[in-house]
């Protein structure tokens, strides 16, 4: 982190209610770029993942630059892991006030390739995966008196392409979990649903089908930084109490989205 990222941060911290926040999915991509943009603007963070080689090196270097971070080893596809997460996030900080639901896969590929595993993975991580966090969390923002969950959709929750589809169900639900979420809330648990068109991660890594994998690099050629989407969380989390940001859709200028 640059001398300038932690003068900027310093400055940031002075003006900002800290605010304890948990992410999941932070060892890279849009949750690690989440991390280091709210750490940029004095919220504590409790960061989550499997690969905590990743959590080690970021944590240390939003601590070193005058930040707060620790981190613990996650699988938001076992929810007593996703429960000892958000318990252990409160007993650090005394509270949890926002969730970032954020982990996800998206191995692609048609559904006459019948590739049940990864359906079943999409279906663990990106559906499941939220719904333990919402377990584990909302318990906890009532009898504090209040949180806020910010859930990571995608542009797949209002459209649907060739070799999606799955990947789309998941994020439709995503969706309609989130707005069922803020319907059955009274004020006090705030819901924010941000859904980033293309942007640069590691995600496309994953499709093990050959033609989807050409597919998506052709369609990923014009690509959003994954600091764009921290930054619309970052806006979301700070605005007052009473205002609830629903639905963020953050595309590429340049898109064919």
């Amino acid at each position: 982190m640059t001398a300038r990222m932690t003068s900027r941060m310093t400055e940031r911290r002075a003006g900002t209610t800290a605010k304890a926040v948990a992410v999941t999915g932070a060892s890279s991509g849009i949750g690690e770029a989440t991390a280091r943009r709210l750490a940029a603007e004095g919220h504590r963070l409790f960061l989550g993942a499997r690969r905590t080689d990743r959590l080690d090196v970021l944590a240390e270097e939003i601590n070193e630059a005058g930040g707060t971070a620790v981190f613990q080893r996650l699988d938001v596809t076992d929810a007593a892991d996703v429960r000892s997460f958000v318990h252990a996030a409160r007993e650090r900080y005394g509270r949890l006030d926002v969730l970032v639901n954020n982990a996800g896969v998206m191995p692609l590929s048609p559904l006459d390739a019948l590739r049940t595993d990864e359906w079943d993975r999409m279906l663990d991580v990106n559906v499941r995966g939220v719904l333990h966090g919402i377990a584990a969390a909302l318990p906890v923002m009532r009898a504090q008196g209040g949180g806020h969950f910010v859930n990571i959709a995608s542009v797949g929750a209002y459209e649907i392409s060739p070799t999606a589809a799955v990947y789309c169900a998941t994020k439709f639900a995503v969706r309609a979990i989130s707005e069922g979420l803020r319907q059955e809330s009274t004020g006090d648990i705030r819901v924010t649903l941000v859904s980033p068109g293309v942007t640069e991660s590691e995600l496309a890594e994953h499709i093990s089908d050959p033609a989807a994998r050409q597919a998506m690099k052709t369609y990923r050629a014009v690509a959003l930084p994954a600091s764009a989407i921290a930054d619309a969380i970052a806006y979301a989390l700070a605005q007052p109490p009473q205002v609830d940001v629903n639905e963020i859709v953050v595309r590429p200028a340049a898109s064919m989205q």
